[in-house]
């Protein structure tokens, strides 16, 4: 049961992720994972989103999240906050935001 168990997860991501592709990269990697979801940039300089689906699916986007991003980007640091489960999806597929 535990594999069907729904979860939802915002990220916040610090460094060099503006200006390299990241949001489309994410946006990418949440689809192939099908996972759902949104990425945007903020004023700060970071990348903000949210991502919900099932849990090993959300484990993976966070690792991708924190690990990899998009080729010529440099993760510092990613914050993961408002983790929760949820009893259905309240977002449908994955998208960027502005």
């Amino acid at each position: 049961m535990a594999q069907n168990k729904l979860t939802s997860v915002d990220f916040e991501i610090f460094g060099n992720v503006q200006g390299v592709c990241f949001r489309m990269y994410t946006e990418d990697q949440g689809r192939s994972l099908g996972v759902s979801g949104w990425v945007k940039n903020t004023r700060q300089g970071t990348v903000v989103g949210q991502i919900q689906g099932p849990e090993d699916q959300v484990k993976e986007m966070k690792f991708w999240l924190k690990n990899v991003g998009s080729p010529s980007s440099r993760i510092d640091r990613a914050v993961f906050s408002n983790e929760r489960d949820i009893p259905k999806l309240e977002l449908q597929g994955f998208c960027t935001r502005y």
